[in-house]
């Protein structure tokens, strides 16, 4: 279940009630007269199912709660109650497959965003997928890819496409268009280095070095696997399950094929660095379309739950 923290100005606080009350997937109503006053109100707290809490706030911002006042949520881990119960049961469908729009829309809005700390990350996991290129370790690669913070981005392009705010679009796209320019060039300028002060190999071949030739390759599996990957990605973020999304990150090769774009920049291996940034093209198409055809599957199932209820209230 979730649990929200409505502060509602006065004009407004009695027909707020009557929603929450109307609803048969909310309980625990428990109402502070002008408890808040920045901004001035009454308070309500109240648990909703995780299944209709998306169609109970869209009744609240119909209203208008959200202008003057403010809607908080914040998910239960642990609730003893049987009639917290028989409200989940009354709510149609599984709490699993639920998904909370404005918390994804939060979750993709914070992770979006280009930052120093995303910049960091992007960074470090291509100095990362760097060193595990040169010794062909795919422990390293799979660490790179782990550290990498670049599905947060693409989840927001995602959720922008499919839901309002459009400007979500342009700061994914934002952190993307600069992030992995920037993480290719300071490998350009570590593997350089390495180069010329004999860290690494004066001559180095993707032929000697497994990892580089499959990350150089990409083939319709990369696509398939990619695509997979941005399906799961996006089920994980929308239904809670976080913890899916750790064997999302080591199944696509975005990290360490804009690392080794930059190797390849390094030792002028035009072959290498074209098949890498084919690859990396690849792999964020095949996420970019599955993740969004994944949420408007999920929208539409919302949308369906949100038109029945609009009908149930008419009736």
């Amino acid at each position: 279940m979730m649990h929200l923290r409505i502060v509602a100005p006065f004009a407004l606080s009695e027909r707020s009630l009557q929603i929450l009350e109307r609803s048969e997937s909310v309980c625990n109503i428990v109402v502070l007269p002008a408890a808040a006053c920045k901004p001035p109100g009454d308070v309500i707290l109240c648990d909703v199912a995780r299944e209709d809490t998306s169609v109970v706030i869209a009744d609240l911002r119909d209203l208008g709660v959200h202008r003057e006042g403010s809607i908080a949520l914040e998910a239960i881990d642990t609730q003893i109650s049987d009639r917290a119960d028989r409200v989940v049961h009354a709510a149609r469908g599984a709490p699993s497959d639920a998904v909370v729009w404005e918390e994804v829309e939060e979750h993709t809005s914070e992770s979006a965003t280009l930052s120093f700390s995303f910049l960091a990350f992007m960074v470090l996991a291509g100095l990362i997928a760097s060193v595990g290129i040169f010794l062909d370790s795919p422990i390293l690669i799979v660490g790179a890819m782990v550290v990498g913070p670049e599905f947060g981005p693409i989840a927001g392009f995602c959720v922008a496409i499919v839901q309002p705010p459009r400007s979500l679009a342009l700061r994914s796209f934002l952190a993307l268009a600069v992030g992995f320019p920037v993480a290719i060039l300071v490998v350009f300028w570590a593997a350089t280095i390495f180069k010329a002060t004999g860290i690494t190999p004066e001559q180095f071949g993707e032929a000697d070095h497994g990892l580089a030739k499959v990350i150089a390759t990409p083939d319709f599996f990369a696509f398939f696997v990619a695509f997979c990957a941005g399906a799961a990605g996006m089920l994980s973020l929308t239904t809670a399950k976080s913890g899916a999304l750790i064997g999302v990150l080591i199944s696509v090769t975005t990290i360490p094929a804009a690392a080794n774009v930059g190797v390849a920049a390094a030792y002028a291996d035009g072959s290498s660095f074209r098949g890498s940034l084919t690859q990396l093209g690849v792999n964020l198409a095949a996420i970019l379309v599955a993740g969004t055809l994944t949420l408007m599957l999920q929208r539409a199932i919302y949308t369906r739950r949100r038109r029945r209820h609009l009908r149930e209230e008419l009736a």
